[in-house]
């Protein structure tokens, strides 16, 4: 699977290293994050730079890193057909693509360490997307997202 890689200037660590764990598995990894973690970047920037990557198909999924998670996954929750998911650990991490088709995993490298995160990556890209019954749950979070982006109700008006 090809995945797109981005984080902030808390996480680079954590980032090269889940990195480096999927690509043992056998999985292409894309980085679109800093690299330096004595250089500030805004975690919005990257998120959205991995998000568009995973909406337009350059990458399939995407893993997001942060201080919490929270921030960067907001982010990437802006642009369409975007499912990020904060998860601290592989259970959630597991129910999220199963439940919900999460496309993008967002962490905190200041809430799990090196070792959580790699089983976290593992539950949610072992785990496969049911289907069936959660059809209707996932196509109503999308048909949310497009009333707001076609701009017929809220703030955009």
């Amino acid at each position: 699977m090809k995945i797109g890689f981005g984080c902030d200037h808390t996480a680079v660590e954590l980032k090269l290293a889940l990195m480096e764990h999927l690509r043992e598995q056998g999985h292409e990894c894309v980085d679109y994050g800093t690299k330096e973690a004595g250089v500030r970047m805004d975690y919005p920037v990257v998120g959205k730079r991995v998000a568009e990557a995973v909406a337009g198909g350059e990458v399939e999924k995407g893993v997001l890193v942060c201080g919490t998670g929270v921030g960067i996954s907001l982010s990437a929750n802006k642009v369409p057909g975007i499912r990020a998911a904060v998860c601290s650990e592989p259970y959630t991490a597991c129910m999220t693509v199963r439940h919900n088709n999460a496309n993008i995993l967002a962490m905190g490298a200041r809430v799990v360490g090196t070792e959580l995160a790699k089983m976290i990556a593992d539950a949610f890209f072992q785990a496969e997307y049911e289907g069936g019954r959660h059809e209707v749950r996932v196509k109503m979070l999308a048909d949310i997202e497009q009333e707001y982006c076609m701009g017929a109700r809220g703030p955009l008006n």
